[in-house]
């Protein structure tokens, strides 16, 4: 018999069927006594290694056998209600990720975040608060956190406590352990809706008009280079997926990301994503490297999950030398100062390029900047669709299709505002969409936003 704590590699999380998601009674700590006894001893009865042999369904039937004959041996006083949720967490916490589960179930949760064993936050419709989730001590946390990066092939441990990784249905996770994490170890996972959001869906929310959808859709299908800026949890890797659906079936794409998150449609897609170093400090590879890598694969499009350094300059020179129709996504808080932090991550690199030459490089290569913003009411909203025109001078010249007004605010807090148009009515990227065909569309969509604005 197994003494320690389970893991079994050859069962997967990610194929654990899961109970429909029921509002759970508040934890008493007699109940996390009793499930601690009840673990304990299951660990001292089963055989983990034939466990491990069975298929999910089967494992969680053997659990739940033994874990009854344990209540009954032992003559715990439990309600039939609190029997049920103590054999899910046990089933949980040996095959899959513990109490982490039914918040991974629902699927209005945005992010969970986990600050040591005793204290659980979650986001839900914009607003953060406290779960009554809780782990048995920082062991079984950081056990699950080892669990949930070995299935990319990371590793987190005193001498790696710093990991980023992935569930498999594209979720990011952060782990940092201690020494690091002082009061126990932190994780943060950014959760992503199981039906992914569209455009229309988006619509519907009010993070865009319908006009400001179309001109999306037809800047993503006419092959403009796309930056999409935006601070943390402001939807830009949401608004990214969104907009690859416009992408043509037959281009080939190559994403390159830390964690692979994007999730494409189309079938001509290949996946890249980068590696730390392993405990010798070798073996990484950066984003610099697969930006570099996927321009000897043939792309038609490059799409970079997230720039944060030098790769910036690759993708630049991607996007001005064919591969029309490449996007990325950059942290800031506007377009002008999008197009700042491109000059700043080029610098990074030890690039000794005149500023003025930088910027040449920058407005022959970036067509679109699209501003996504989360609002202090929780809400996310696109607040600028912004031209990239060319240089003045040593200066960048842009253009706003379309801003965001914020008005004020309703008696419950929300944010009102409205989407207008800037009157522009012939956009920069006029002959790339008549080349498409879009420009009577787009011409519509234009007129349309300015029937609005009146």
């Amino acid at each position: 018999m197994e003494p320690n704590t389970p893991k079994p590699a050859k069962i997967s999380p990610q194929t654990v069927s899961q109970p429909a998601p029921r509002r759970r009674s508040a934890r008493t700590e007699s109940y996390y006594d009793t499930k601690s006894q009840v673990f304990s001893a299951l660990i001292d009865t089963i055989d983990l290694s034939q466990l491990a042999k069975l298929d999910m369904e089967s494992a969680r039937e053997e659990i739940r056998d033994i874990v009854n004959d344990i209540i009954t041996i032992k003559n715990f006083a439990m309600s039939i209600s609190e029997q049920e949720e103590l054999l899910e967490d046990i089933c949980n916490d040996v095959l899959g990720y513990g109490p982490l589960e039914p918040l991974l179930a629902r699927d209005d949760i945005a992010d969970i975040m986990v600050n040591g064993s005793g204290q659980t936050f979650i986001e839900v419709n914009g607003r953060t608060e406290e779960s009554e989730i809780r782990f048995r001590d920082n062991g079984q946390l950081l056990s699950i956190c080892q669990r949930i990066v070995s299935q990319v092939g990371r590793r987190v441990d005193e001498s790696s406590p710093i990991c980023d990784a992935r569930l498999p249905d594209g979720s990011r996770v952060n782990v940092i352990a201690p020494p690091l994490a002082i009061d126990g170890t932190a994780l943060t996972i950014r959760k992503f809706k199981k039906d992914k959001l569209t455009l229309d869906q988006l619509v519907k929310y009010g993070t865009i008009t319908p006009e400001g959808a179309t001109i999306l859709q037809i800047i993503g299908r006419v092959r403009c280079n796309i930056v999409i800026s935006g601070g943390t949890g402001s939807g830009k890797t949401t608004l990214l997926n969104c907009l690859t659906r416009y992408i043509d079936t037959d281009e080939r794409i190559i994403t390159c990301e830390d964690s692979a998150e994007l999730q494409l449609q189309q079938p001509h897609v290949v996946r890249l994503e980068t590696r730390p170093p392993n405990i010798e400090g070798e073996g990484q590879v950066t984003m610099r490297d697969l930006v570099k890598n996927c321009l000897r694969m043939r792309p038609e499009r490059i799409i970079v999950g997230e720039v944060r350094g030098p790769e910036v300059f690759d993708l630049l020179q991607a996007m001005n030398t064919g591969h029309d129709g490449s996007m990325g996504t950059i942290h800031a808080n506007s377009p002008r100062e999008c197009l700042s932090r491109m000059e700043s991550m080029i610098a990074m690199g030890g690039y000794a390029l005149p500023a003025k030459t930088v910027r040449e490089i920058i407005t022959g290569s970036v067509d679109v900047v699209i501003q996504a913003t989360r609002l202090r009411d929780g809400s996310r909203r696109i607040t600028h669709i912004t031209e990239v025109l060319g240089m003045e001078g040593d200066v960048i010249i842009t253009q706003d299709l379309m801003t965001f007004d914020m008005e004020g605010e309703d008696a419950d807090g929300r944010i009102i505002g409205q989407h207008k148009s800037t009157g522009i009515g012939r956009p920069h990227f006029w002959d790339r969409a008549r080349y498409y065909g879009e420009e009577k569309r787009l011409a519509a969509a234009l007129d349309a936003m300015d029937e609005t604005k009146a």
